[in-house]
């Protein structure tokens, strides 16, 4: 494909909000920027090559998760007070003069995610709230004071998960205007697999230099133009396929979740007929990619909703049957499960692994089907099967003739006997 699509299949691979336990250690982000790591890690996505995606790696429905708090912060821990020399001079954040503070705050109480006031900033009040849109001065280096990447101007949705966990969490405790240094483990950054825009290697830990510049709410959905609501839709989804590309699962299912909110929004806006076709195109990218991030978690159940909804809008969408087959076969319904595959390969005869999944399932199925047959019997105790009952009864004829004739011969004998012996006589 040529351009930025759904999350393959499982040709290839790829709401519920962020679940911790369900992310792996690359934290919750690719990029920083949402509109910079979207379309590349997209692109790889849709290369289209295979169906393999049912590894699943975790249990449970995160679907309400979403709007879980920040940690408490209560535990504030202080270290021993040193002098600030993370924030080089040619950074562009710290202002020339203006005495620093020396505290870092512990901001999940683990000693994993630490910030730093440079310069305070407006007040408590004008600290920013979930969904805001924020803009940053943002300035990225390795914990060896490599410099990674800088963006003056980086504006991004607060709490959607369009940056790395890190920087979401830390600007939700800046003041605007404050700037501030921010120094995170791995694990809140780019996890063990690390980046390639920007470059970060596995494993690093990140020195991040910030300064907030501008809270806004957010734009009234209903009044976006149609054209907007394609775009915001869209970047939306291809966070969503960044985070499924490192194996994110509920973050990805988040912002798949997110673009549905904004494509399937009403609108007090005229829209076009080719507008409408574009957002139910957005939509069911984003059905199909969810479905395919909810079966990764084991949500078969949410799985089948969202295959459901695809093929409601698209019925010979053969992703969508290829991945509603995969669950029905895990629920044990092996009969609409082949029934579905079969219905993709007829759409797609030349499919090798539909083929083969078709296959393996009927093979499965014909196994399970011996298996029940093996126990039915059982529990009846396999009693022998009992003689045709035609041949019983021809046995039982066959002694009662021979009785008969038996009886008949004698009392013939009995007469004869009597009538030699009255002649004799």
């Amino acid at each position: 494909m040529a351009t930025v699509e759904e999350v393959p299949l499982g040709f290839g691979d790829g709401a519920e909000p962020q679940d911790k336990d369900a992310q792996s250690d690359a934290g919750v982000g690719s990029s920083p920027s949402g509109e910079n790591s979207g379309p590349i890690l997209a692109s790889l996505l849709d290369s289209g090559e295979d169906f393999d995606m049912l590894n699943a790696e975790e249990d449970g429905d995160n679907d309400d998760d979403g709007d879980a708090d920040l940690p408490p912060l209560e535990d504030i821990s202080k270290e021993k007070k040193v002098q600030n020399k993370s924030a080089p001079e040619d950074s562009g954040i710290a202002t020339a003069g203006v005495a620093q503070t020396t505290e870092w705050l512990d901001v999940l109480g683990n000693g994993q995610l630490k910030k730093k006031v440079v310069e305070a900033g407006q007040g408590p009040d004008s600290r920013p709230r979930k969904g805001q849109n924020v803009t940053v001065h943002l300035k990225t280096s390795l914990a060896d004071g490599t410099a990674v990447e800088e963006e003056p101007s980086l504006s991004f949705t607060l709490g959607d998960g369009d940056v790395i966990q890190a920087l979401d969490l830390a600007v939700q405790l800046m003041e605007l205007q404050e700037t501030a240094l921010v120094q995170t483990d791995p694990k809140y950054a780019y996890g063990t697999l690390g980046s390639a825009a920007p470059p970060v290697p596995p494993s690093a830990s990140l020195t991040l230099e910030l300064r907030l510049l501008e809270v806004v709410d957010p734009p009234d959905l209903e009044l976006l133009t149609p054209p907007e609501r394609i775009a915001l839709a869209d970047r939306k989804r291809e966070r969503g396929n960044a985070f499924y590309q490192r194996a994110d699962y509920a973050p990805a299912v988040n912002a798949y979740a997110l673009a549905l909110q904004v494509a399937e929004s009403s609108s007090k806006v005229d829209i076009s007929p080719q507008q409408e076709a574009e957002l139910l195109e957005v939509k069911v990218k984003c059905l199909n990619n969810m479905a395919a991030a909810q079966l990764k978690l084991e949500h078969l159940e949410a799985a089948l909703r969202s295959c459901v909804s695809v093929l409601a809008h698209h019925p010979g969408n053969v992703k969508a049957l290829f991945r509603k087959g995969k669950v029905l076969a895990l629920q044990g319904d092996y009969t609409n499960a082949i029934r579905d595959l079969k219905s993709a390969l007829k759409l797609e005869p030349s499919n090798k692994t539909i083929h083969a999944e078709l296959s393996k399932l009927v093979k499965k199925h014909s196994e399970h089907k011996g298996a029940e047959q093996a126990m039915y019997k059982k529990m009846l105790g396999n009693p022998a099967p009992p003689a045709p009952q035609r041949h019983r009864g021809e046995s039982s004829w066959s002694i009662s003739w021979k009785w008969l004739f038996g009886a008949t011969a004698v009392a013939i004998g009995g007469v004869a006997l009597s009538v030699v012996i009255a002649a004799r006589n």
